[in-house]
């Protein structure tokens, strides 16, 4: 929603200001200039990216219209109740209790409290796969670590995948809004026996190439790719917080003071206070 939003302040900002100084919106209207553009544009973007960068942007974009707060402080607080009941178990009764809630997340009683994190399929698997790890016993602390981080950045680089390819989309755009100017000027100078006036008019359609291609890239494509990091970073933030629970905990440390670590990795927005993070896990304790 906020993506709409932003659209329709870049185009009442532009038209808006444009009508305000006593242009005429019908000069602006210029169906082929558009069409050069944008088919230029896509043509590029399928010329220049893989199968799989093509889905994958293409599936990206529906969701930068949705307006959901997937990754807030409730979801955050669920997360790391759950890292602490499960750390919890595993300390009292040893990691090889956790092992059957392990395989099937999806019927353990642990889990089944947990319905925001258990629908999150790549989430789950990712804490899943690294206890399952530690179950198995002879597991070196430091290179969990290391193989986490591997994992971590494979999946920032394979997410912002979309974000780069609009990218480099939203910087060709001006040049490509050059190119349409070109050729209307062009067919300008072919018809250079027509009267001054209309002369002027076909110039004046050329220009509005480079004014189409400028604002499309500054104003519409660009904006979506930074969207997607903004996304990639907020998404990552998760496995990260799940990250330094476990290496906290196979480091020594208590559940309650390893959730604390998950804790203060989160950003400011959606990081519970340690005295709401206690409270939760008191909360959790009694259950």
């Amino acid at each position: 929603m906020l993506v709409i939003v932003g659209y329709l302040i870049v185009l009442g900002s532009v038209f808006g200001g444009y009508v305000m100084m006593g242009g005429h919106l019908g000069v602006l209207y210029q169906p082929l200039e558009l069409l050069i553009i944008g088919g230029a544009a896509v043509g590029a973007f399928v010329a220049g990216n893989d199968g799989k960068t093509v889905r994958a942007t293409m599936k990206e974009l529906p969701k930068l219209l949705r307006n959901s707060k997937k990754h807030d402080k409730a979801l955050y607080m669920e997360l790391l109740a759950l890292l602490y009941v499960l750390l919890s178990k595993g300390r009292k009764d040893g990691m090889m209790a956790l092992e059957s809630d392990i395989d099937d997340p999806q019927n353990s009683a642990i889990f089944a409290p947990y319905q925001v994190i258990l629908r999150d399929a790549p989430v789950i698997e990712f804490l899943t796969d690294y206890l399952r790890l530690v179950v198995s016993g002879n597991t070196d602390p430091f290179e969990i670590g290391e193989l986490m981080e591997h994992e971590l950045e494979t999946y920032k680089q394979e997410a912002e995948v979309p974000a780069h390819s609009l990218a480099r989309v939203g910087d060709a755009l001006p040049a490509l809004g050059i190119v349409s100017a070109v050729l209307g000027v062009v067919h300008a100078l072919a018809s250079a026996d027509l009267p001054p006036a209309e002369m002027g008019q076909l110039i004046a359609h050329a220009m509005v190439g480079t004014f189409l291609g400028i604002l499309l890239s500054y104003g519409f494509v660009s904006p979506l790719a930074t969207l997607i990091e903004h996304k990639v970073a907020e998404s990552l933030k998760v496995y990260q917080c799940i990250k330094v629970t476990l290496m906290a905990s196979l480091n020594g440390y208590a559940p309650q003071l390893a959730v604390e670590f998950g804790r203060k990795i989160l950003y400011s927005t959606e990081r519970p206070s340690f005295t709401e993070l206690e409270g939760h896990v008191r909360e959790v304790k009694n259950r």
